[in-house]
């Protein structure tokens, strides 16, 4: 898969060290991923939500922050959206801006 908005998640993880190493392995893993589905996701991926218009949620460190992307499977592009603490995520769904 293609990443796109990676400086997201650098910009990120300057305020948030303790989420860095997490947040390389995921990087690793979506390069070398071939999603296809979400079912692809969801087999390496339990925990990951799935919203609308191919969005999807995944957890890191457990629940402590969420991830939101947003995937096109033809084109194997992955575009992050927006990551921060699980409170931000909950703040965000109350205004609607979750995606769902």
């Amino acid at each position: 898969m293609n990443l796109v908005g990676i400086q997201i998640l650098e910009r990120f993880c300057i305020e948030h060290g303790d989420v860095r190493e997490q947040v390389k392995a995921w990087i690793a893993e979506v390069r070398s991923a071939d999603w296809r589905a979400p079912q692809d996701i969801k087999e390496e991926y339990s925990s990951a939500s799935f919203v609308v218009e191919n969005q999807v949620y995944f957890n890191l460190k457990g629940k402590r922050y969420r991830l939101q992307v947003k995937i096109s499977y033809g084109l194997q592009i992955v575009k992050i959206v927006w990551i921060g603490t699980h409170a931000e995520y909950t703040k965000r769904m109350k205004r609607g801006q979750g995606g769902r």
